[in-house]
């Protein structure tokens, strides 16, 4: 299976599982039960190469899956979801999935996405404050940060939001030093040349 046609049948099942949680009025619980399930793949890769090892047994695989389901406290329909990827030999998109899901569930909620970049990690107090401020920027009706710590920034923050990440703003030290040397190097080379 090539990546187009990957993303194709991700999507085509990330729909499908938005429309069942919607009908059933348990959108907030799947997408809490997805977001968990996403971060445990991101956190643990063994679990994205076993579910899609073609050489596991389904039941195996299944098996697992009720296990995280179980300790997650998921809802049965996102369960029931995982179960019928299995069954349908499309548990190795799972986190394909996820990502689609979420996409979809910030479409429908009007949620922004915004990758928060610090050089230490920020208190929740100090995100929520940078949510607050970037609703109001945006207008949007919910913000969800994805926080990341680069020590490189030696201080402060950058804010990556909008449509494909197409907004930014940078209150890092890097950042500034970065705007002052470009600023300088102008000047440099004049007065070098008129000596």
């Amino acid at each position: 299976m090539d990546d187009v046609q990957a993303d194709s049948i991700s999507n085509q099942y990330a729909s499908a599982l938005v429309e069942l949680a919607q009908s059933s009025n348990v959108l907030e619980e799947v997408h809490s039960d997805i977001d968990a399930l996403a971060a445990l793949i991101k956190t643990d890769d063994s679990i994205a190469t076993y579910l899609k090892n073609p050489v596991v047994d389904a039941q195996q695989k299944k098996g697992v899956i009720n296990k995280i389901a179980g300790e997650c406290e998921f809802n049965n329909i996102t369960t029931n979801f995982l179960g019928l990827l299995v069954d349908k030999q499309r548990a190795g998109l799972t986190a394909k999935i996820c990502e689609d899901f979420e996409t979809m569930y910030c479409n429908i909620t009007d949620t922004q996405i915004a990758t928060v970049t610090s050089a230490v990690k920020l208190e929740d107090e100090q995100q929520f404050l940078i949510a607050k401020k970037l609703q109001e920027m945006t207008g949007s009706k919910n913000i969800k940060l994805m926080p990341k710590v680069d020590e490189s920034l030696i201080a402060g923050f950058v804010v990556q939001y909008g449509k494909d990440g197409s907004a930014f703003i940078d209150m890092s030290v890097k950042g500034q030093m970065e705007k002052m040397a470009a600023q300088i190097a102008p000047e440099n080379l004049s007065i070098a040349s008129s000596s």
